[in-house]
């Protein structure tokens, strides 16, 4: 390696350091990140077993999926982007006038008529509730956030091609660029493709999809991708000025696509699964994490990667300079392939005390009355056990991580003795769904243990949350 690719190689660790350190600063978990110019790879790293090649929920990055098959049958003429969603699903018929006037291209722009997701607000199917919610505005008026829309879109794929979302693009686009094959969606409970939420992929597998539409849709002189459907998801098609979220997707919205304001387009997901393509640079970057456990912390990482790790990485804001990427010593570099780290408690062996044993929850305390009724430690110098009578079964490991389960999905558990009689645990859940659990046991004077346990996921049961006293079992 020369000279040049060694200053390349430490500038994009020391971006990627930087960007590490702020996410757990904020208790976020970053499980990979690859960064490509010019289809040249400048960054590539992963936290084991979570990384570029792993499986991984990507939430709401589905819709750009979608949206995208969506658009490849309006190339087909299978439908129009202007045909009313009802001209679809005559079977909803009657609706509401304004749903009558809702068009497939308001659903992309997510300008439909209801003012947020529609699931679980009407009995039923989730794609019936979408046309028996009542609207709360006419469409194409406003930017509302809405997954019901996008799983409607999803249905629409499925009803028109007699198959799922992914076989419908897997010989259309997935397999040409090279997807894996265990691209999927999660079904909902009625059985089709969550186009909203559920996508399950590597993050490489989106930075392939992403490649190809910064190439135009084309793959090997190929037209994968409907040139005209790109440019429209790409061109502004609503503010987005009133979100209250953060600063990087407060710009414009395309089809399914954020639009930034230093420029380019974004898949944004739950949790910090982020996909951001820049035509004027030829770079793709793709993140994934788990930022749950942080009050807006999927915002927040958006604008550490768009407004730290990009700029530190092309000596630029992504606006700054237009197509610079050949003369960005990344674009030639080899990539810097790094071992992200989880986030971890501190650990100072000197706060440990003696801990281990049995200790049963109090009956008739006051705000005794959650969490398991036993709880167990089994604890030694380097680690142990944390057990419960709800069935915890995880594995301590002070100063490295644990492997372990978590709701019989895989997990990766960090601890340590963060304070005086304070051991600290925290567990990253890595199933389809994306899970972060937080305990605290402090031992206090009297012999008692209190527990503080945080559970952060879209469905995680509340045996995870609570807080209460125990007492040390005769």
């Amino acid at each position: 390696m020369g000279h040049r690719d060694d200053v390349a190689s430490a500038v994009a660790e020391r971006a990627l350091a930087d960007l590490q350190r702020d996410a757990h600063s904020l208790d976020v978990a970053l499980h990979s990140v690859e960064v490509t110019v010019g289809r040249e790879p400048v960054l590539r790293a992963g936290c084991a077993p979570a990384g570029p090649d792993a499986p991984h929920r990507m939430y709401s990055v589905s819709k750009t999926v979608t949206g995208l098959a969506v658009g490849l049958l309006a190339a087909e003429g299978a439908l129009d982007l202007d045909d009313p969603v009802l001209k679809h699903f005559g079977d909803m018929a009657p609706v509401h006038p304004w749903l009558e006037a809702t068009t497939l291209h308001h659903m992309l722009s997510m300008r439909g008529p209801h003012r947020s997701t529609t699931f679980k607000r009407v009995p039923g199917g989730w794609l019936e509730s979408y046309f028996r919610v009542p609207p709360s505005h006419a469409p194409g008026t406003v930017f509302t956030y809405d997954t019901s829309a996008s799983y409607t879109l999803a249905a629409l794929v499925e009803r028109v091609t007699g198959t799922t979302v992914a076989d419908y693009l897997r010989p259309r686009v997935l397999d040409p660029i090279g997807v894996s094959a265990g691209l999927r969606f999660l079904p909902s409970p009625e059985g089709v493709s969550h186009g909203g939420s559920g996508l399950v992929c590597s993050p490489h597998d989106l930075l392939l999809l992403a490649q190809l539409m910064l190439d135009g849709g084309v793959h090997e002189g190929r037209s994968l991708l409907p040139a005209d459907y790109l440019e429209r998801a790409t061109t502004p098609q609503a503010s987005t000025s009133l979100l209250t979220w953060g600063s990087s997707l407060r710009h414009a919205y395309g089809y399914q696509l954020w639009l930034p304001p230093q420029g380019g387009w974004a898949m944004f997901g739950l949790g910090g699964q982020i996909v951001y393509g820049d035509p004027a640079r030829d770079l793709a970057v793709v993140v994934t994490a788990d930022t749950q456990a942080c009050t807006g912390g999927d915002q927040r990482l958006i604008d550490l990667v768009l407004g730290g790790l990009l700029p530190a990485l092309t000596g630029a804001t992504p606006s700054a300079v237009p197509d610079t990427a050949h003369a960005n010593p990344s674009a030639t570099a080899a990539p810097a392939r790094t071992e992200l780290a989880w986030p971890a408690p501190s650990h100072d062996p000197a706060h440990a005390v003696a801990a281990s044993g049995r200790w049963v929850r109090p009956t008739g305390g006051v705000g005794n009355d959650e969490g398991p009724a036993e709880i167990v430690l089994e604890l030694g110098d380097g680690g142990g056990r944390l057990r419960s009578s709800d069935g915890w079964d995880l594995p301590l490991r002070f100063g490295e991580p644990a492997p372990a389960r978590l709701d019989g999905d895989p997990a990766v558990v960090t601890a340590g003795w963060s304070s005086p009689s304070t051991l600290d645990v925290r567990v990253a859940g890595l199933g389809d769904e994306l899970a972060t659990v937080r305990v605290r046991c402090v031992r206090a004077e009297d012999g008692s243990l209190t527990v503080q346990s945080q559970g952060f996921a879209e469905t995680i049961g509340p045996g995870w949350t609570f807080h209460g006293t125990y007492s040390a079992a005769a």
